[in-house]
């Protein structure tokens, strides 16, 4: 058991059985945080007291046409030595060693990677499992708390994250330690309940035959929601929400900025339903793992827009649950503010990970 990590000053004691294995002198990891949108990269000087980042590196993942060449350009470009290990979070589930990434046209093999790297030592992790060892590495200062709950909170830990996927994975506690383990929970189907939630599922059903969580909950459900409000719903869309939608890459930031500063009713009425079916699957997920040491939000929206999530109507839609109430008011609900968590996850995995 090691204890590292902080949640309201306390240590999580997370499963790292490898940590005194590591030579007094010292080893390199090169850690990869390997996302549909972005890749990041970092290399680590590893010692049994701990991690230190020598160089980071962010690229844009849909520039490249494969991983390995993303590694070999930053070894190149930053004068990198070859690492001793070569831990990768990626977007998928992993089988047997390799993935095909969910949100992005890589296959990869980390017996291919070893090869065509010259790096014998080399792991692959689903990116919310890599997100859960990263609790490892953070401070009370890189969380927001939603929902203080019970103190000291004891249990299984869950992590739901909306980017531009809708991760998921959970920590199992055995008694004395935290077990990151992760999931594919985004691509189960979403549950409507209203009349205006089936109204959506139809729509979303016309672009794919089953509806997921992940449509309704990541980020490029904010676009999707938006589209349904405006042309099926006929909500007005403002003449200069038009301009900028038409000029501004992302779709679903516009809408989401829009939201945050009031400016337009269909925005605020889509984030109104997107912070609603966060809430309903950031409850599922809590009753399905009886995640009663704490749930996290993390990916890349939550601290974006904290300020909606703060607002009582989130709490509000996690607790209407069946008769499971007493259960979800226990559990503190934070959200990650660190973007680097999943980076710094898969560095202690490739470091002090059981692999």
């Amino acid at each position: 058991m090691e204890k590292t990590g902080v949640i309201n000053q306390q240590p999580i004691p997370l499963s790292l059985p490898r940590r005194h294995e590591v030579p007094a002198s010292g080893i390199t990891v090169l850690a990869g945080d390997i996302g549909g949108t972005k890749t990041n990269l970092a290399t680590y000087k590893v010692t049994p007291e701990g991690i230190r980042q020598i160089q980071a590196a962010r690229y844009a993942s849909t520039e490249y046409q494969s991983l390995t060449s993303i590694i070999q350009h930053f070894i190149s470009d930053y004068d990198q030595p070859l690492p001793d290990r070569i831990s990768l979070g990626v977007a998928g589930p992993v089988l047997n060693g390799k993935v095909d990434l969910t949100n992005l046209s890589w296959v990869l093999d980390q017996a291919e990677i070893a090869r065509s790297t010259n790096v014998e030592k080399v792991v692959l992790i689903n990116d919310l499992e890599a997100m859960a060892y990263g609790l490892a590495a953070l401070k009370p200062e890189d969380f927001i708390t939603l929902h203080a709950g019970k103190i000291p909170a004891v249990g299984n830990m869950a992590i739901i994250a909306p980017g531009t996927g809708l991760g998921q994975a959970g920590l199992f506690w055995n008694g004395q330690s935290y077990f990151p383990f992760p999931t594919e929970g985004g691509h189960c189907d979403f549950s409507p309940r209203t009349d205006l939630d089936m109204e959506l599922a139809k729509y979303l059903q016309q672009k794919e035959a089953v509806v997921s969580w992940e449509m309704v909950a990541a980020g490029p459900a904010i676009t999707s929601i938006y589209t349904f409000l405006r042309d099926v719903k006929r909500k007005e869309e403002p003449a200069w929400l038009t301009e900028q939608l038409a000029t501004e890459k992302d779709d679903s930031a516009v809408i989401s900025q829009a939201a945050l500063q009031n400016k337009a009713a269909i925005c605020v009425e889509t984030m109104d339903l997107f912070v609603r079916y966060i809430a309903r699957e950031t409850c599922n997920l809590v009753l399905k793992m009886k995640a009663t040491g704490g749930v996290f939000l993390g990916g890349g929206i939550p601290p974006k827009i904290a300020p909606l999530l703060q607002q009582e109507s989130f709490f509000r839609h996690y607790m209407d649950s069946d008769r499971m109430q007493h259960l979800l008011e226990g559990v503190p609900i934070r959200i990650i503010k660190n973007d680097k968590t999943g980076l710094l996850g898969a560095a202690w995995f490739g470091a002090y990970g059981d692999w």
